[in-house]
């Protein structure tokens, strides 16, 4: 469902996209002219108020309302405050779909025919789950994850590291009973998507999840807080591709439109928040078989189709968006205005080119996750310097210099059999830790120092702009992941392993350590990723296993946490729009496993209800 007032600027935007000298680009064009034509509606908004409470007639604080759309690919979200209230604008029109949802209670989805131009006075009284099953399948992975019991704390943190990090386990879609030889194979096909298990600990990890997700009902004890903050919030998620779409990473253009990249099929998305349209723009064919350089590998079936892989994005100042694609190592520019790429090569041994940022020459730089490199792009000259990071040790040497050679013989001779991860020196000898892995990247805004994090070494690394000279660092905790820097020149950094933040300050060298809130003992999270608020310096992180977002004020050391009205909410980078919203991609892998099936463009606004509540009374006064 589409903004009605931006109707004339939407027609004229697909009007553009129209002239394109595709067939396919001027057929999609028509198409999304269709749809906006017919589903535009009145230039009315829906707007609803009324209360949420239990069965007793009490107010329930901090449930989630959310109303969909007619078409049912758009929906927004309000909490509660304290006396059960809501208020909720919407620019929907026609049937629509409108659900409270509260934990420990069942869910009520109530159809209404909005009252265009009017206040939908609606409000809903909650049952609680009437068995323990139902409780226990409403509850967050981190719940269910909560049972399985580790033998020791390396096998529990090899399987927080390898088996967590593109999807939850957990959820309804993997937390099915299985076998020991069950969930055996299904860690073996989760070696072909880069997971690296000594021997011994997949051996154990299939037991011990045979063990944990055993069907039977979780008696968590998890605990959710309605602070005053949280009925201030707003929640927008516009779905995006289809139940095999995998929009890995998400930033905000000059032009406040959001832009994601599909890791498994070759595109980069473009959604307009104010209209609602999303355009998908394919990129080039290459001279490569399915998979790009990693045909070797078995990757997530069905969901990487592409060659490419588009993986991380940033704009530069001239408008371009320079994206890395991890399967063909190639790096590309495209032009939002145009929608025309540009492809850079490297040499094959560059791979998986990773997380991508610019600093304030307008100098690109990425990492090469698997082949431990940073790479320094110059886009005003199209120099390239390719940085070989410290190896670390011999493993890590050994590591870095046969991967590239065993997944071109083998991609050659044997397409998707896992082949360079199966006769790989890391199952028996260290795991995880044989690979560096540099993951994040980021530049430090007060000296222009390119700063990175070893995701499996468990090391920040500071490079020097001009000489290029490195310098190291280990993380007191593991798992360092998506490092941000602050105005101030701290670091701010996920540890993914270990359900924390740590904050580290260049000048010193010294690193600080916060622990993340959980539901109930015994769970965990996984941060991804964070950023920090250019204007309030706050902390915004990831926290997927539990479905909700973090928010972290360095001041008082304190946190707010967001629930996602979406079960199975898998956030990678976050990013910051114009008017103050915090946006991702909800991309859990495979998308499917999604309580609404699909990706989703996602965006949070801390004052969106409270400028909802305000906007309904002021119309209601009149």
């Amino acid at each position: 469902m589409f903004f009605p007032d931006s109707l004339t600027s939407t027609c004229r935007a697909l009007r553009r996209a129209a002239l394109d000298t595709s067939r396919f680009s001027r057929l999609l064009a028509a198409l999304a002219l269709v749809h906006v034509l017919i589903h535009a509606g009145p230039a009315t908004a829906a707007d609803f108020q009324g209360r949420v409470l239990d069965d007793a007639g009490k107010p329930l604080a901090g449930a989630l309302v959310t109303v969909w759309s007619a078409a049912g690919d758009v929906k927004q979200t309000v909490y509660t405050a304290a006396d059960g209230s809501y208020a909720i604008r919407t620019p929907f029109s026609g049937k629509l779909q409108v659900r409270a949802r509260a934990h420990k209670f069942q869910d009520e989805k109530q159809p209404v025919a909005a009252n265009d131009g009017a206040v939908n006075e609606l409000s809903f009284q909650l049952s609680p789950f009437p068995n323990a099953q139902a409780l226990s399948d409403s509850l967050t992975a981190s719940a269910h994850l909560a049972c399985v019991k580790w033998p020791d704390a390396d096998t529990r943190a090899a399987f927080i590291s390898q088996c967590n990090y593109c999807h939850q386990i957990g959820n309804q879609l993997t937390r099915i009973p299985k076998a020991v030889s069950g969930w055996e194979l299904t860690i073996a096909r989760m070696e072909g998507y880069g997971a690296l298990l000594t021997t011994g600990q997949a051996s154990t990890i299939a037991e011990r999840l045979t063990a944990g997700l055993n069907g039977k009902p979780v008696q968590a004890m998890q605990k959710y807080t309605a602070s005053d903050e949280l009925s201030r919030a707003k929640i927008y998620e516009w779905h995006v591709g289809d139940p095999m779409t995998f929009v890995h990473d998400t930033d905000v253009g000059h032009d406040d439109k959001l832009y994601g990249t599909d890791e498994g099929h070759d595109l980069v998305w473009v959604l307009d928040r104010k209209t609602g349209v999303i355009e998908r723009f394919p990129q080039p064919d290459i001279d490569l078989p399915e998979g790009g350089l990693f045909a070797a590998m078995q990757l997530p079936l069905g969901v990487f189709t592409g060659k490419h892989g588009p993986h991380s994005l940033a704009q530069g100042e001239d408008g371009r968006f320079w994206i890395t694609n991890a399967l063909s190592s190639k790096l590309m520019s495209f032009d939002p205005v145009t929608h025309k790429y540009e492809v850079y090569s490297f040499d094959e041994s560059l791979l998986y080119p990773h997380t991508i940022r610019i600093d304030r020459e307008g100098v690109v730089w990425f990492t090469a996750a698997v082949s431990n490199k940073v790479v320094r792009f110059d886009p005003k000259t199209n120099s390239k310097t390719v940085i070989q990071l410290p190896h670390d040790g011999f493993f890590h040497w050994l590591g870095d210099t046969v991967t590239p050679v065993a997944l071109k013989f083998f991609g050659w001779l044997w397409p998707k059999k896992n082949l360079p991860a199966r006769l790989s020196a890391h199952r028996f000898t260290q795991g995880r830790m044989f690979a560096n892995l540099p993951y994040g990247i980021d530049v430090n805004p007060k000296d222009g120092s390119i700063w990175y994090a070893k995701l499996f070494a468990n090391k920040l690394g500071r490079i020097d702009p001009k000489t290029l000279a490195i310098v190291e660092y280990d993380t007191p905790l593991g798992g360092p992941r998506r490092p941000r820097f602050d105005k101030d020149g701290i670091l701010w950094i996920p540890a993914f392993d270990e359900s924390a933040l740590m904050r580290f300050d260049p000048t010193t060298g010294k690193f600080e350590n916060y622990q993340l809130p959980v539901l109930a003992p015994g769970e965990y999270e996984t941060p991804y990723a964070l950023n920090v608020h250019p204007q309030t310096g706050e902390i915004w992180i990831t926290s997927n296993m539990s479905d909700r977002v973090l928010r972290f004020d360095p001041r008082n050391k304190t946190f707010i946490a967001y629930p996602s009205p979406t079960r199975v909410t898998w956030l990678r980078d976050m990013v910051f729009t114009k008017d103050g919203q915090v946006c991702s991609s909800s991309s859990n892998l495979p998308a499917y496993g999604i309580e609404d099936g699909r990706d989703a463009f996602f965006c949070l606004d801390p004052i969106g209800g409270e400028t909802d509540r305000k906007a309904i009374s002021a119309a209601a006064a009149k």
